[in-house]
């Protein structure tokens, strides 16, 4: 009887470690579209897809430390409103019993995707595919979920210096162009082109990769999340979609890796790059064939990645998790009475002379503006933190957002190694700084820029609050 009370006792004693040991799963669903054609969004004009260029895909990792569980998902799409998230994050809810509150979701932007945007139903294909989409974001968490296993987690980081590029640019004096509101006064123009009128760019870049790295029981790698702080590279093959440099590195990384389980999954989320691309201003870089910078991007990122990941010295198998949530209501800007009647003037006019005669897309911002008024006063905004270990913290926004902001949010935290990832959880237009909104700039106009001027300095504010309820 004593013999088998103590067998008893030890096998309850390794089920409970087992069961509290790090556990981690990996999935992909693919999200290409069923139906075409299909709108892309990124432009100011139409353009439709009749095919694929490459897959579009939502890439997840399910984390749990035997008291939570934690879902991360990549999603090969420009922009998602929160009314996606959340449908998705039910079906997930219902499906494995991780709540909405524990699911971060973000979109990597890429420009040659269908809408992920309410309303955006242009073309027969859009309505179908923005059914499609919460039901393949849920599929790969549910996957994931299904997947999880014994497992370790480290964090590594390089830096790709010579990819990134800030946008925004001081010119020379006389050199600025009136902007679509008719306005002369901005002091930095976005992508300004290249010639003797630059000055000086307008903000810094981040060039670093951070890398969270997981492994199997076997140290093989079983998933890998980078963060990177750099716009869609584009160039993608007319009337295609396109998950552009995200979706070509989640190709590479196993080829980098080589000794990886059959269920790893490698991710691109787009850090703070709503002001930063992959132009060279100053240096024109040689003529490249369509998809061709993006496969470079995608190399030299694979490349660095392989680095961190290599060099990650321990994996913790007993790592504990945490995650904030915060609802964040954020004051809308509204267009004065004199935007609103000079939009309605122009959207008047039927002339294509006089249309000719307007600062370029004015007539584009007009349309916006109009919208605009029928807009709420205030939106609630969603931002979530994460911890994992003891020195690894993850940001995220719901908005493109400028480079300065992680980089305060990385200098700031109380975790040693942090990132954000922004278009998380839904989508508000930029988010800059109140210094970036004295420049003005294509970032800063009013609709593309949606939220109150100073609303970067109250959601930072807001992060670094969670991440310090989460030490």
């Amino acid at each position: 009887m004593k013999t088998q009370f103590l067998l008893a006792v030890t096998s309850f004693l390794v089920t409970t470690i087992i069961h509290a040991q790090f556990q981690a799963g990996a999935a992909t669903e693919d999200i290409t579209p069923k139906e075409w054609p299909v709108n892309l969004v990124g432009s100011f004009g139409p353009r439709l897809a009749e095919s694929a260029h490459d897959p579009l895909m939502a890439r997840a990792i399910v984390l749990s430390d035997g008291k939570m569980k934690i879902a991360i998902c990549v999603v090969d799409n420009c922009l998602i409103e929160r009314q996606f998230h959340d449908q998705a994050k039910a079906i997930v809810a219902e499906k494995t019993g991780i709540p909405p509150e524990n699911q971060l979701i973000s979109a990597t932007h890429t420009h040659s995707a269908p809408p992920g945007l309410v309303g955006s139903n242009h073309v027969p294909g859009d309505a179908a595919y923005q059914k499609q989409l919460p039901v393949g974001i849920a599929a790969a968490i549910i996957k994931a979920h299904e997947k999880l296993q014994p497992a370790g987690v480290g964090f590594g980081r390089g830096n790709l210096e010579d990819e990134v590029f800030n946008r925004r640019w001081f010119l020379k004096e006389g050199a600025m162009p009136v902007n679509p509101f008719g306005d002369p006064n901005d002091k930095v123009k976005m992508n300004p082109g290249r010639g003797p009128n630059l000055v000086t760019p307008a903000g810094p870049t981040d060039p670093e990769i951070a890398v969270l790295s997981i492994v199997d029981a076997k140290n093989n790698p079983l998933g890998l999340l980078a963060n990177y702080s750099l716009h869609y590279v584009g160039r993608t093959p007319s009337g295609q979609v396109s998950a552009d440099y995200f979706g070509e590195f989640g190709r590479l990384m196993p080829i980098r890796l080589r000794s990886v389980s059959p269920d790893f999954v490698a991710m691109m989320s787009n850090g703070t790059s709503g002001d930063i691309n992959n132009i060279r201003f100053t240096d024109p870089r040689p003529g490249r064939e369509v998809f061709e910078q993006i496969r470079i991007v995608a190399g030299k990122a694979a490349d660095v990645a392989t680095r961190a990941h290599t060099d990650i010295e321990t994996f913790s198998k007993d790592a504990m998790l945490g995650m904030r949530e915060r609802i964040v209501a954020l004051k809308r800007r509204q267009p004065t009475a004199e935007q609103i009647e000079r939009a309605q003037e122009i959207v008047k006019i039927d002339s294509d002379e006089e249309k000719k005669k307007l600062p370029r897309l004015a007539v584009n911002y007009a349309e916006r503006i109009l919208k605009m008024v029928d807009y709420p006063e205030t939106y609630d905004v969603k931002i979530q933190t994460v911890r994992i270990g003891k020195d690894i913290a993850i940001c995220s926004t719901p908005f493109e957002t400028l480079v300065e902001i992680g980089l305060e949010l990385k200098e700031k935290s109380p975790f040693k190694n942090t990132f954000t990832i922004e278009l998380a959880n839904g989508w508000y237009g930029y988010l800059p700084t109140p210094k970036q909104h004295e420049l003005g700039g294509y970032e800063t106009w009013l609709s593309t820029s949606q939220v109150q001027k100073d609303a970067s300095e109250i959601l930072t504010k807001h992060l670094l609050e969670m991440l310090k309820e989460l030490e």
